[in-house]
């Protein structure tokens, strides 16, 4: 199993709850993901040619090979680590669904960081 490493907002309370409950559950698969406070890593993530801000609004994870996947799709990968979230990885991953759980995910992340006072 190859490495990814997980751009996360650690400033969010909710964030690293599911990052807490993900390495529960994977296990020894959660060996092979590197977590990056996306707040401490911004430089990174400009020369890796995301935006930051972009980076706050949705999840991005890089696998080992330098590709970065964002949103559901990063999403996605993450949950085919752990065997218990594979039927929710195929689930969420069905071209139907994916535009209406961004919408959704979407609508929510940027609520939360209006209420934070970080939304620019």
């Amino acid at each position: 199993m190859t490495a990814l490493k997980v751009y996360y907002d650690g400033v969010c309370p909710v964030c690293r709850r599911d990052r807490a409950r993900y390495e529960r559950w994977a296990g020894e698969a959660g060996r092979q993901v590197v977590w990056c406070d996306l707040n401490a890593h911004q430089e990174a993530l400009r020369e890796k040619g995301v935006d930051p801000q972009a980076a706050l609004r949705s999840l991005h994870v890089e696998e080992e090979d330098g590709r970065i996947a964002e949103g559901i799709d990063a999403y996605v990968l993450l949950m085919r680590r752990v065997p218990r979230l594979k039927p929710l990885a195929w689930f969420i991953g069905l071209p139907g669904l994916k535009p209406l759980l961004r919408w959704f995910y979407d609508r929510w992340v940027r609520r939360r960081l209006a209420r934070e006072g970080r939304l620019s």
